[in-house]
């Protein structure tokens, strides 16, 4: 049976499944192959594909049309899964309508949900008026890689009880403002586990301990693709090492003259 947005919701509500949410990444229809295949719930066109398929340092100079692009592609890959598409940076902060038309046009791509994050006032405004206008949300609070230079850097958010007060309040305006799911990420597993009990929707976590409703990783961080993964990635392969070695055998083949010979 297909995943929806609605079965994710009752995935809490009611138990049932009584099991957690996996959740894994894609940035391609081959990437998205693969983690459908493999029975991921949710798959999500993060913009963390900005760093590990498209070479930036950041997610920030990733555009509307990348994102567009790439959402395509997934489609096309996934056919159980529910499909999840990150809304890039300064498509949904700089208006209502910027919003609504980029939100809007990922499901026209087929997504059947965006992500937004943060949950200061402007975002949860956000995601109330895209959830009236019938465009499912999942939220994103803790470490949001679009802040990284408010921030400092990707580094653990929520260690101060004041930083930890801010993030649970702004997981409870998510949800009141109809968000269906929210990440937590990069937080400490006490905050998680106090917001997965105050949430009446499931939390994701990366990077925030075991006591979230699901989890998510990259998929080229748990393939082991990336030359660097950040430090609460799990590798359970190393595919970046067997893809240089077999390209060597190639290119080795060839020079060599063995190659069809």
């Amino acid at each position: 049976m297909a995943v929806s947005v609605d079965r994710i919701l009752r995935w809490k509500q009611t138990g049932q499944p009584a099991q957690p949410i996996a959740v894994l990444t894609a940035w391609d229809v081959m990437s998205a192959q693969i983690v459908d295949a493999a029975g991921a719930d949710i798959v999500l066109v993060g913009d963390s594909l900005a760093m590990v398929a498209l070479g930036y340092d950041t997610t920030l100079p990733l555009t509307l049309e990348d994102m567009l692009l790439c959402a395509k592609a997934v489609r096309r890959g996934v056919k159980n899964a529910l499909l999840v598409v990150d809304l890039p940076f300064l498509s949904y902060q700089t208006s209502l309508e910027d919003a609504i038309r980029a939100a809007g046009g990922m499901l026209k791509a087929g997504a059947q949900a965006v992500k937004l994050e943060g949950g200061h006032e402007g975002v949860v405004e956000r995601v109330r008026h895209l959830v009236q206008w019938g465009i499912p949300v999942m939220g994103h609070v803790g470490l949001t890689p679009q802040s990284v230079n408010q921030f400092g850097g990707f580094r653990k958010q929520g260690k101060t009880q004041t930083e930890a007060d801010r993030i649970l309040t702004e997981a409870k305006a998510l949800e009141q403002a109809g968000a269906f799911s929210i990440v937590l990420e990069h937080i400490p597993a006490e905050l998680a586990r106090d917001i997965t009990k105050t949430l009446s929707i499931p939390t994701i976590g990366i990077g925030a301990g075991s006591h979230c409703d699901g989890q998510v990783l990259v998929t080229a961080d748990v393939l082991g693709l990336s030359a660097w993964q950040p430090p609460f990635a799990k590798v359970y392969a190393n595919l970046r090492q067997q893809a240089i070695e077999a390209a060597q055998q190639f290119c080795g083949e060839v020079r060599s003259g063995q190659y069809l010979a």
